[in-house]
């Protein structure tokens, strides 16, 4: 079986416009691997494709959620391999796209029987993340070393699922990844090619892409958000990501204009240092320094490369 081409990379990375360039060539179509893009009403603060990308490369799982829903990875992966199928049976290539180490990591590694969600005991561990996410996280070091190492205090939901999935369970998620290697479940084969950019050059794509969003009506969006988060009197999870975070506290009058925007920015360029740790450790065939192949005949390179690998 052919290996699926997966384009992955840190925040800003220009995965979008490369992967829609590759499957102008492959004849492909495109499936998100994006926690948050695939919610409706988030199309500028996720960086969605536009309506004129997905116009002239069809896209899946991108915007097909409501932001009260929770997506586990189990379920993601399951979908994923759902969209795959579709796309091969019409004779086109499947290109999987985006920056979620945990999404990734389900696909190429597969899930296990605790990736069952139990929504009793995730309340509770969200009222205890509020209460205090140092002592979460501290209970996370004691029952798996090993993970607590790829999870950020900050990253609520990653916390939290790996709180869950060992309360529902009794395992830590590295017990069930050791489990894994024993008894290997059904996995997608993967071709990935990590964006690679030096940190100036990233940052200040970052900080224009940020500027950009901003121009193009981030605040009007979660403005939006907040009034139908109202009005269903259902919470947002989707509202705690970076940027959506912040806006709402400008908007609440707790944090200035410039601080919102700093914290933004400082916010993004420390997920893409978490994006790029956790692909180091992820089995990447191909990286692409993006610095020295900036320039229009980096898809036809790739392109041209993949036809005979893949």
């Amino acid at each position: 079986m052919k290996k699926v081409i997966t384009l992955v990379g840190p925040t800003a990375s220009g995965k979008t416009s490369l992967a829609i360039e590759l499957a102008k060539r492959l004849n492909g179509e495109i499936v998100s691997l994006d926690s948050r893009q695939i919610y409706k009403g988030m199309n500028i603060g996720t960086a969605q494709p536009n309506e004129r990308e997905m116009e002239i490369i069809k896209h899946h799982l991108v915007s097909c959620f409501n932001p009260t829903d929770f997506i586990s990875s189990g379920k993601y992966a399951v979908l994923v391999r759902k969209k795959i199928n579709e796309i091969k049976k019409k004779n086109k290539t499947p290109i999987l796209c985006g920056g979620s180490g945990l999404y990734y990591r389900t696909i190429q590694k597969g899930i296990f029987e605790g990736s069952i969600s139990n929504f009793e005991i995730r309340e509770k561990l969200e009222k205890h993340y509020l209460k205090s996410p140092e002592i979460l996280f501290n209970k996370l070091k004691k029952i798996d070393k090993k993970y607590a190492k790829v999870v950020h205090v900050n990253n609520k939901q990653r916390l939290i699922r790996a709180m869950e999935i060992y309360e529902s369970t009794g395992k830590s998620p590295t017990e069930h990844f050791m489990t894994q290697k024993l008894n290997p479940p059904k996995t997608i084969k993967l071709f990935t090619i990590f964006l690679n950019w030096e940190r100036t050059t990233l940052n200040m794509r970052i900080k224009n892409r940020t500027s950009d969003m901003f121009k193009k009506g981030w605040i009007n969006e979660v403005e939006n958000l907040l009034e139908l988060q109202k009005k269903q009197n259902k919470k947002f999870l989707s509202l705690e990501s970076i940027g959506y975070r912040h806006i709402k506290y400008f908007l609440e009058n707790k944090i200035s204009k410039n601080e919102m925007l700093e914290k933004i920015y400082i916010k993004t360029r420390q997920l893409a240092r978490r994006q790029e740790k956790w692909f180091r450790k992820e089995p990447v065939d191909l990286y692409v320094m993006m610095d020295s192949l900036k320039d229009k005949n980096l898809s036809k390179i790739l392109g041209c490369f993949l036809e005979r690998i893949t």
